[in-house]
């Protein structure tokens, strides 16, 4: 008689090979399990699921629900919760959903983990509210499902919403962890709340947890983005005196902040700190190496990188295009820019990354009307940055009415203007004493910041 015992020696081979991504290697743990009379129990192919959604697919994932069945054994939650995650990552929203109605049909009874699927989903195909719905049917949730509901209020765009429901959370005894404070302070900071993003930033530091790389460098890049250039630095110089190591993402956000204010030996010595480091290069990295060597005009070290970057496995993406348009563009090559931009260099996909940096130089090289034709002649190939460098420049050769208008025209038919392009329109029109165009840009402007939402029922 074969004991309980040998089915969970059989489970913990198979985790082990799963762990390693073995997985021709566990489904052979189990076939000789089952031959020499070890049968395999629920646990043995819940454990198969995530591996196989990760290395095959979820297709190959949620097979493994009729394995069970052929051997008469039943899925539970944690077959179900498996699947629901899978199928998020694959972004198989409605899967999820049909997945988690499925269970409460059979009668099984969500966990945790399967609410915490379920939010995740509904935020990631822009339900929201839904979202809330299903956190205040949960009885007992987890510092997961706060972190997800933060992440997910911030994303759908309320960030002012995400902040308040962290205050509730801290009334009702919530003691966050690190993460949800990398959470809070990335959100607030990309939301453009630096004060609230400074206050959680204090707490974290009073809180006793420590400050880690994702904080430090989360705050870095939103100094840089901001234009806040020296603090961001101060933090950087910080990190390493604390002797945080750095990854290629930390080192392409100070090269790219370093390249835009056009310190570019600076910029040089850290990316040589970089390979000498040898940091593990992405498609982000070698797309910043490239707008380095462009800018220094080292022309030929883009034509290695571009080889070195398909010899890594990857394939140039539509900002790699768009970096090497701009390049061309930059040193003022407009032509071979635009044979580039006309070619497509991302198959039949429209690279409006490089569409807007070509549109842009054309405004900023003194062609407004130029800039202004291609963006009306674009066959609908258009977003709210082309709009809003339009407006910006506009704005710039003091042709406010004519922003106004472009700028209204836009906000009607649904689409959105930046903050600071609005801002430019309202300030150049009453200053040009038009107050009532100005007032109409003022209500555009309290519209857009207007993100009103119940977080509680």
């Amino acid at each position: 008689m074969v004991s309980k015992n040998s089915t969970k020696l059989l489970n913990i081979s198979v985790a082990s090979f799963c762990k390693s991504n073995q997985l021709k290697k566990a489904e052979i743990a189990i076939k000789d399990g089952i031959q020499s009379g070890v049968l395999p129990d629920v646990v043995t192919y819940n454990t198969l699921i995530s591996p196989y959604c990760r290395i095959v697919g979820f297709d190959a994932a949620f097979s493994v629900i009729s394995r069970m069945k052929n051997v008469g054994i039943e899925a539970d939650r944690f077959t179900y919760t498996a699947l629901m995650t899978c199928a998020n990552t694959h972004c198989l929203f409605e899967t999820t959903m049909k997945l988690f109605d499925k269970m409460v049909t059979r009668n099984i009874k969500p966990n945790v983990w399967s609410y915490n699927n379920l939010i995740h989903c509904y935020f990631k195909s822009g339900n929201p509210k839904e979202a809330i719905k299903v956190f205040n049917d949960i009885i007992d949730p987890c510092p997961t499902t706060f972190n997800i509901m933060i992440n997910g209020l911030f994303n759908s765009g309320y960030p002012t919403n995400a902040f308040i429901f962290f205050r509730n959370l801290q009334c009702r005894g919530f003691v966050p962890q690190l993460s949800t404070f990398n959470i809070l302070i990335n959100g607030l900071c990309k939301s453009d709340m630096l004060d609230s993003a400074t206050r959680i930033l204090s707490e974290l530091e009073e809180s006793g947890h420590k400050s880690n790389e994702i904080t430090y460098t989360t705050i870095m890049k939103y100094c840089f983005n901001s234009r806040k250039y020296e603090k961001g630095f101060e933090i950087f110089y910080e990190m390493r005196d604390l002797g945080y190591a750095f990854d290629s993402f930390g080192y392409c956000t100070v090269i790219g902040a370093l390249v835009k204010i056009g310190r570019l030996n600076e910029a040089n010595k850290y990316a040589e700190e970089m390979l000498r480091n040898k940091v593990k290069l992405d498609l982000v990295c070698y797309n910043t190496l490239i707008n380095l060597s462009f800018k220094r005009g080292k022309f030929e070290e883009v034509d290695k990188l571009l080889k070195d970057l398909e010899k890594a496995g990857f394939a140039p993406d539509k900002y790699t295009d768009a970096t090497i348009i701009d390049g061309f563009l930059n040193s003022g090559d407009f032509d071979k820019a635009k044979k580039l931009l006309d070619k497509g260099q991302i198959g039949l996909d429209f690279n409006i990354v490089a569409f807007n940096s070509y549109l842009n130089a054309l405004a900023k090289n003194g062609d407004l009307n130029g800039a202004m034709t291609m963006a009306f002649n674009s066959s609908g190939f258009r977003d709210s940055y082309t709009f809003s460098s339009l407006v910006h420049h506009l704005c710039k050769f003091r042709r406010y009415n004519k922003a106004f208008m472009l700028l209204q025209a836009y906000v009607r038919f649904g689409g959105k203007i930046l903050l600071s392009a609005q801002r430019a329109v309202f300030n150049g029109l009453r200053d040009s004493g038009l107050i009532n165009e100005a007032n109409e840009v003022y209500k555009i402007i309290q519209s857009s910041k207007s993100n009103d939402m119940d977080v509680y029922e």
